[in-house]
C-alpha cells in the first residue's frame, strides 16, 4: 500500500489572514464542503476565541456532516505564569467541539524572551501543559512547532527541547513551521530528516513562500520522512502566502506515487481551486500549475503538433487526471493543426482539407483583417466556427437600446441602459445602471435575458480590456474589447472589434451570453440523452 500524506488545509485560518481576504461564516462554510468533498484529511478552521466571527462559525459548522475531513480548532498554549483551567482561549477550544486542536507553541528562543517575554523554561512548561490538558480531554493533538527552522539555526538545542516537551505532552504530530517563509529545500530536507530520526512520531511541514520555496520545501519534507503536510489550497495567505496544496497533492499523488486524497477525487482538483477562488473573490492565476487556465495552454504551432501527435510530448501529465482541459491558442504562431483541432471538438469527421476547414480559415482571415485576435478568446473563435458549420442558433434578438451617460451620482452610478430584447416572439424591456456605459449594458441585458433564462444570474464579468487598434486613425480608430465571464465554476473570453466601443462591447458581450446558453443547452442535452 503506498504511504499515506496527511492534507491540512489551513485556509479558513492562515489563508484568512491573506491581504485582501475576508470570509463571511457563510463563505468558511461553503469552503469547508469543498474541501471535504475533495478529500482533505484536515480542516483547520480558525480560532473560536478569537472573534463573534469565528465563534458562530464554529457553531454552524457542526451541523454539517463531514464525509472525510477532521474539523480543527487553531490556538496557542496557554499564556505565561497561569494555569490551562483560567486562559480563556484554551477553553475556548475546549467549547468548539471539534475533535482535532492544533497547537502552536514557540520553538525560537528569541521569541520566548522577547516577544511573549518569559523564560524558557516556562514556554516549555507551557507546551507541555498545554498539550497534556487536550490529551487528558481526548483529543488528538497537532503541534506547531512555530519559528522552528529560525529557532534551531540561533539555538538547536534549545528548538529540541521544545519539540520534546510536545512530545512527553503527548503530541501526535510535530509540525515544523517555516514561519519566516525564509528556508531552502536542503536546509527543510536534512532537520526534517534528524527530526524524524530524534522523535518516533508523525513529523508535518507548514512552509510559507516568501521565498518561492514553500512548495518545493513541502515536497521535500515529504522526501525526508513527513508524513504532514500543511498549506492553504490556492496558496493565498499573510505575506507571500502558504505552501499551495493545489500544487503539492498532484505533485505527491501524481507524481511520487503517494496517497494525499481519494484517487477518484483527484479530477475535482481544478473545480476545487476555482470555486474556493470564487468563493474567496480573487481570481485564479491563469499561470498556476495543474489547476490553471494556461495549465495546459499551448501557442507553438511546433508545440501544437507535438502535443495532436502524443499529448506526452509537450505535458508532462494528462489534464484531465486533475479535472482540467487542454487548449490550442489562436495566434500568428499557431497553424493550420490549430484550427483543426478546435472544428473537430464540434465535429470529428471533418478533414484538413474539407471544403468546411478551408472556409473556416478564410473567415477567421477576415476577421483578423478586421481587428479580431482570438487567442485568449476561444469562446467567440468556438462561436465562429459554430456559425460557419451550421451548428448555431442565436437565444435573443435585440430590437433596441439605449445609453444614457451622466456626472456619477452618490452610489457610483455614472450611466443608464434602457433594452430591449426578444426571445421566441415574446419581448421584455428593462434598465439599469451602472458604472460606466458599457457596464450598465450588461447589467440591463441580463436582466432582461433572465425572465427567459434564469441560468444567467450567476453570471457577471471578472476582466475588461480595451485596445486600440490603429491609433494613428485618432478618435476613429478601431479598437478591440475583450471580455471574461464566468458563472463561478468555469470561466470564457470573448471578443469585439469596432471603431464604436460601445459596439464592440456589445459584441463580446452578446457573444459571452450567448456561449453560456449553448453551454447550458449542451449541459441538458446530454442529461437527456
Amino acid at each position: 500500500m503506498n504511504k499515506v500524506i496527511d492534507i491540512f488545509d489551513s485556509t479558513l485560518r492562515d489563508g484568512a489572514q491573506a491581504e485582501g481576504i475576508s470570509f463571511s461564516v457563510e463563505d468558511k462554510l461553503k469552503i469547508v464542503r469543498t474541501l471535504d468533498d475533495l478529500g482533505v484529511s484536515y480542516i483547520e478552521a480558525g480560532n473560536p476565541g478569537s472573534n463573534p466571527k469565528d465563534i458562530e462559525f464554529f457553531e454552524k459548522v457542526r451541523t454539517i456532516s463531514l464525509k472525510s475531513a477532521k474539523l480543527t480548532a487553531f490556538g496557542s498554549t496557554r499564556r505565561r505564569d497561569i494555569s490551562v483551567e483560567e486562559d480563556k482561549n484554551v477553553q475556548s477550544l475546549i467549547d468548539a467541539h471539534t475533535p482535532v486542536v492544533a497547537i502552536f507553541g514557540k520553538a525560537w528562543d528569541f521569541h520566548v524572551t522577547k516577544i511573549i517575554k518569559t523564560t524558557l523554561e516556562e514556554n516549555e512548561k507551557m507546551v507541555f501543559e498545554t498539550l497534556s490538558y487536550f490529551k487528558k480531554k481526548g483529543k488528538e493533538v497537532i503541534f506547531d512547532a512555530e519559528h522552528f527552522f529560525d529557532g534551531y539555526k540561533a539555538n538547536p538545542e534549545y528548538a529540541f527541547r521544545v519539540l520534546k516537551a510536545a512530545v512527553e505532552g503527548g503530541a501526535d504530530c510535530l509540525v515544523l513551521c517555516d514561519t519566516n517563509g525564509g528556508c531552502f529545500p536542503s536546509t527543510v530536507y536534512d532537520l526534517v530528516k534528524k527530526v524524524k530520526e530524534t522523535f518516533k512520531i508523525k513529523v508535518g511541514i507548514h512552509a510559507h513562500n516568501d521565498c518561492g520555496m514553500a512548495v518545493a520545501n513541502s515536497i521535500m519534507a515529504v522526501e525526508a520522512g513527513a508524513e504532514h503536510v500543511q498549506g492553504t489550497y490556492i496558496g493565498f495567505g499573510e505575506r507571500c502566502g502558504n505552501a499551495n496544496l493545489s500544487t503539492i497533492i498532484p505533485n505527491l499523488q501524481i507524481k511520487k506515487g503517494l496517497n494525499c486524497i481519494p484517487e477518484d477525487k483527484l479530477k475535482n482538483l481544478t473545480y476545487s481551486a476555482r470555486k474556493i477562488a470564487e468563493i474567496s473573490n480573487i481570481s485564479l492565476s491563469k499561470r498556476e500549475p495543474y489547476v490553471g487556465n494556461s495549465a495546459f495552454a499551448h501557442k507553438g504551432g511546433m508545440h501544437i503538433d507535438g502535443v495532436c501527435k502524443a499529448s506526452e510530448s509537450f505535458e508532462h501529465i494528462n489534464p484531465e487526471l486533475v479535472g482540467n482541459k487542454r487548449r490550442f491558442l489562436m495566434s500568428e504562431v499557431s497553424g493550420r493543426n490549430t484550427i483543426l483541432e478546435k472544428i473537430r471538438e464540434l465535429n470529428p469527421a471533418i478533414k484538413k482539407d474539407s471544403s468546411e476547414t478551408e472556409a473556416i480559415i478564410n473567415r477567421l482571415k477576415q476577421l483578423e483583417h478586421q481587428g479580431y485576435q482570438f487567442e485568449g478568446a476561444e469562446s467567440t473563435f468556438e462561436l465562429v466556427i459554430r456559425k460557419q458549420l451550421g451548428k448555431y442558433k442565436p437565444f435573443f434578438e435585440l430590437e433596441k437600446f439605449k445609453l444614457m451617460t451622466e456626472q456619477p451620482t452618490q452610489n457610483g452610478s455614472s450611466a443608464s441602459a434602457l433594452i430591449k430584447v426578444k426571445v421566441d416572439g415574446k419581448s421584455e424591456i428593462t434598465a439599469a445602471e451602472g458604472d460606466g456605459p458599457v457596464h450598465a449594458l450588461d447589467r440591463a441585458l441580463r436582466k432582461a435575458l433572465e425572465v427567459f433564462y434564469p441560468e444567467l444570474s450567476c453570471v457577471y464579468l471578472t476582466d475588461f480590456k480595451v485596445r486600440v487598434i490603429d491609433s494613428q486613425s485618432a478618435t476613429a480608430a478601431k479598437v478591440r474589447v475583450l471580455i471574461e465571464s464566468t458563472d463561478g465554476e468555469t470561466s470564457w473570453t470573448t471578443v469585439g472589434v469596432s471603431t464604436d466601443i460601445i459596439e464592440a462591447s456589445w459584441i463580446a458581450l452578446v457573444d459571452s451570453i450567448e456561449y453560456k446558453l449553448l453551454k447550458e443547452l449542451e449541459k441538458k442535452i446530454k442529461v437527456y440523452v
